[in-house]
């Protein structure tokens, strides 16, 4: 298990207790975690270690001193101080439980931090301005600026929603007890005696809707093979609420109920060109986590073989394409809670991760994501690039029950022949090789997945006797081929080839083997004294010795 994470950090205790006392840092992770979604701060535990030093007290003094220091060395910063025992060993430790602040955080020195994964990361120059923007001291949805009387609700859409949540299995017997008015308040679609932001979106009247300014617009326009408009349809009229327009877009536009015919043996089966899981959490994603403060319309640009998402405005603060699967930022927190309840996305994490999932399982490339200047771009491909990969997961789910993880992981590495551990973690986005281990453990231990190589030559692939047993064509590779015997080739072509350089070694051994495991293997043998070279960088040249 991980020591820290997006919403915990651990600290040694001595980082505050005598003259080397480091309140800064302290300061520093407070100010991240009220930055970004809150989180918890525990003060009491060695490097590398889960629980707390057996037996180990903390001074009476320490809990005021910490909540003083804290108030004094940040800004916006709300927290609770309170000293804690750890069951595992009876060490005391000091929990610090940081709120999130609705107001931009720092120091008091004026620097800005935000949490991102398991890091405290400072924000510099347009970061900061970002998080200005984005953290106002009152959310862009519990506003209540048009002054809409609360009973001035478009019925229709009001009763909708009251049945929606009274019939979802998300939300407690005692929140669908509460009365109409009482709803409106607990989703903070009213505020007093006025409809919030929020609640004119989703219950109020188109005339208010249209007057907010920030009401979702969508425009979809299909593009020819040659990049020509043929087709176009907007919702533009601030008729629909946010989530009638996800059901909308998906009933309104035939185009993402086509089909793929596949051969299957003697029969054939159909797979959706868009699959609906896919293109709602897309537009669930383009509605819950735009910023509503920016105005700009949704474009779905349909082209041949790609549908692009176009969202105005950027990333939320700490999320970036390289992190988008792993780190979750909500913008609006209140319109994500609405979704959650509504059954319409789940409130944790973007979404990306049942994108990664739908996608591999139907032998479809991962979708990219682009961050412009004032937008952001997600691309999903049409063409199914190895359509035999659809049912070699579906058998390997039914028999092993995989876990969503799993079956992303096994999806990539069966699109592929061979990934090393880097490889795999770049694709995964997983800041660390280690991190691996927890997408494919019980993959290794099913010998589901195969492991050859150590630490960073560490490579996997799809066990060859399940491909056979599931009858999955796969062709024979080198991609796979185990250190030992890929050295005999080297030591081969060398006694045939004498002074080749690495890449015409490459060409004549096998171009599907990466590059950099010729060289590494090089290397051994050089250090091993089996080979000799002359020359530098490009011009290298090897000998048997």
């Amino acid at each position: 298990m991980s020591l820290e994470g997006q919403d915990f950090e651990r600290k040694s205790l001595r980082i505050i207790e005598g003259r080397t006392a480091n309140w800064g840092e302290i300061a520093r992770h407070c100010v991240a975690f009220a930055n970004a979604r809150g989180g918890k701060l525990l003060i009491g535990f060695e490097d590398g270690e889960a629980a707390p030093p057996m037996d180990q007290h903390v001074a009476d003094g320490l809990v005021e001193q910490a909540r003083r220091r804290i108030g004094e060395l940040t800004v916006n910063v709300t927290c609770a101080v309170q000293r804690e025992l750890s069951a595992e060993t009876g060490g005391e430790y000091l929990l610090i439980t940081v709120s999130r602040s609705h107001a931009p955080a720092s120091t008091t020195d004026g620097r800005y931090y935000f949490r991102i994964a398991d890091e405290s990361k400072p924000l510099v120059g347009e970061q900061v301005q970002r998080l200005l923007n984005e953290r106002n001291a009152q959310p862009w949805e519990a506003l209540t600026t048009l002054r809409v009387p609360r009973s001035q609700t478009d019925p229709a859409k009001l009763a909708v929603f009251t049945a929606a949540i009274r019939a979802s299995s998300r939300v407690k017997a005692s929140v669908k007890e509460k009365s109409d008015a009482e709803l409106l308040d607990h989703y903070y679609l009213a505020i007093d005696r006025y409809l919030t932001n929020l609640g004119i979106l989703c219950v109020g009247r188109r005339q208010d809707r249209v007057q907010l300014g920030a009401a979702p617009v969508i425009q979809f326009i299909k593009y020819d093979q040659d990049d020509r408009k043929v087709s176009k349809l907007s919702w533009d009229d601030h008729s629909l609420t946010p989530m009638e327009l996800v059901e909308a877009v998906w009933q309104e536009i035939p185009d993402f109920r086509e089909t793929y015919e596949l051969p299957d043996g003697m029969f054939r089966q159909y797979v959706p060109a868009y699959d609906q899981r896919v293109v709602r959490e897309l537009l669930v994603n383009a509605l819950v986590h735009r910023p509503y403060t920016q105005r700009g319309d949704i474009y779905l640009n349909l082209y041949p073989d790609r549908l692009q998402v176009v969202n105005p405005g950027l990333l939320p603060l700490g999320v970036t394409p390289q992190n988008i699967l792993h780190q979750s930022v909500r913008r609006n927190d209140e319109m994500a809670r609405l979704f959650h309840d509504l059954e319409l996305m789940e409130r944790e994490g973007s979404g990306y991760d049942l994108l990664y999932e739908v996608l591999t399982s139907q032998g479809r490339k991962l979708p990219e994501v682009r961050e412009g200047s004032d937008r952001v771009e997600i691309i999903v491909h049409r063409r199914v690039i190895k359509p035999v990969v659809i049912d070699f997961l579906a058998k390997a789910d039914a028999a092993y029950h995989l876990t969503q993880r799993e079956r992303i992981a096994l999806g990539i590495l069966v699109q592929h022949e061979a990934l090393t551990i880097r490889q795999l973690a770049d694709i995964l986005e997983l800041q660390d090789t280690s991190s691996v281990n927890s997408w494919i453990e019980r993959l290794l231990k099913w010998n589901i997945v195969k492991q050859v190589g150590k630490t960073s030559g560490t490579r996997y692939f799809v066990a060859p006797d399940l491909l056979d047993k599931m009858k999955f064509p796969s062709k024979t590779t080198l991609a796979r081929i185990e250190t030992h015997r890929l050295q005999a080739l080297i030591l081969e072509d060398l006694q045939r080839h004498p002074g080749s350089s690495s890449s015409k070694m490459r060409e004549r051994i096998g171009d599907e083997i990466p590059m950099q495991r010729i060289r590494k293997q090089l290397t051994i043998l050089i250090e091993e004294g089996r080979v000799a070279f002359q020359g530098e960088k490009r011009w290298r040249r090897y000998w048997l010795t």
